[in-house]
């Protein structure tokens, strides 16, 4: 196995098996006899039972694993500046949602704690421990993977401002990192992608790697004012016809398409200069997409009328249908065939460390929903081109 090829991956790895390992943990009653007839009930004993109460407060256990107590306290420490970072990000949410999210982070936390304080168990059995050399190493190389490309210290800033202390991050690196020698150690000679497996999975997923025909293109949109509702609809539309024929002139005049753009479009493109960057067909309306893709590159069409108004459009760049052959792709598709395998076995392990540990949660605190994978995978490419979707404010308006 590559370990070397998907070290960083693995970091991730902790974070998505703890969300995905639902309520195996809790312990489940033996089965009742259903032949048997259940006993009456002893009036003075139900009467003299004590009711049950759950501890709460700070210093009360959220759960206990193997005789030590993970409070409260220590959950809504790492629960509340996220929840924090949430809120600023939302601009002000309603409490309702925030207190669904508390829910949710509340439960992601505690399955991670669970499985860190599993996993460290196992690490200590084993003599592993990690340098703090080797988590800053770690670290700088998570950092330098970032799009675009940031510093350690952005890289803190930006985890900051997430409600991630950098402390907690670089913790949960060091975990990672125990993690993935358990795993080596483990499983080393169990994940064993073939080049034969990459090609079977190549065939069966041929649509991922087609590209079809591309084009870039610029453009200006002139939309008839119709705020006026007085206003004969046929003479705005011949206003904003005149107004593009002479942005038309301006640009074939010599003006610079970009900054015509900038100063007189009316779609959300006019601050990219009118850029919409590359499209394939079927993500246009039919008469702009028909323009479009019949321009050579550099060429600037005629007024182009849509029902949202008068396009000038320059095309910029093109690309040919393309076909991303095998041996493009081998490579790629056995580091995911493999990181998916890794995946599939260190939930299955958490899973075994659970089974075997004594886990308890107080009455009424016992995980009552299975988290969602906090990385789902994302959906394979479409056959056919997907019907128009208004997703991207620079190019909504002609979808």
């Amino acid at each position: 196995m590559n370990t070397n090829l998907i070290s960083v991956k693995i970091l991730a790895c902790l974070l998505i098996i703890c969300s995905t390992c639902g309520l195996s943990c809790r312990r489940k009653a033996p089965p009742a006899d259903v032949n048997r007839p259940a006993p009456a009930p002893d009036i003075n004993q139900v009467a003299q039972k004590p009711t049950t109460t759950t501890e709460t407060g700070p210093n009360s256990a959220a759960v206990t694993i193997n005789g030590i107590k993970i409070t409260e306290g220590e959950i809504d420490k790492m629960v509340e500046p996220q929840l924090a970072a949430m809120a600023k990000q939302g601009q002000n949410p309603p409490p309702e949602y925030m207190e669904q999210m508390k829910k949710l982070l509340r439960q992601r936390i505690l399955e991670g704690i669970i499985a860190e304080r599993l996993i460290n168990e196992k690490a200590k059995q084993a003599n592993i421990a990690i340098a703090d050399e080797d988590v800053s190493k770690q670290l700088e190389e998570i950092a330098s993977m970032q799009r675009p490309l940031i510093s350690l210290e952005d890289f803190k800033k930006k985890m900051e401002s997430l409600g991630q202390s950098f402390d907690e991050v670089k913790h949960q690196v060091r975990v990672g990192m125990t993690f993935q020698k358990i795993m080596e150690a483990e499983f080393a000679d169990k994940i064993n992608i073939t080049e034969n497996d990459a090609k079977q999975y190549y065939d069966q997923n041929q649509t991922r790697y087609k590209t079809p025909e591309q084009v870039k293109a610029s453009h200006i949109l002139i939309k008839p004012d119709t705020s006026d509702p007085n206003t004969d609809p046929n003479q705005v539309k011949a206003m904003a016809k005149a107004k593009a024929e002479e942005l038309l002139k301006q640009i074939k005049a010599g003006a610079d398409f970009a900054e015509v753009a900038k100063a007189n479009s009316d779609c959300p493109s006019a601050t990219q200069g009118g850029d919409l960057g590359f499209f394939s067909r079927g993500k246009m309306v039919p008469p702009f997409e028909k323009a479009a893709f019949e321009l050579e590159v550099n060429q600037v069409s005629d007024i182009v009328e849509t029902n949202y108004g008068y396009h000038i459009i320059k095309a910029t760049d093109h690309k040919d249908a393309s076909v991303t052959t095998f041996e493009q792709a081998k490579d790629d598709i056995i580091t995911q065939l493999t990181q998916r395998r890794q995946r599939e076995l260190a939930a299955k392990y958490i899973e075994s460390l659970k089974a075997e540990a004594n886990i308890v949660y107080p009455p009424g605190k016992e995980p009552q929903m299975r988290m969602p994978s906090s990385q789902p995978a994302p959906p394979p490419r479409q056959e056919k081109p997907v019907e128009p979707q208004d997703t991207d404010a620079n190019n909504q308006q002609l979808r």
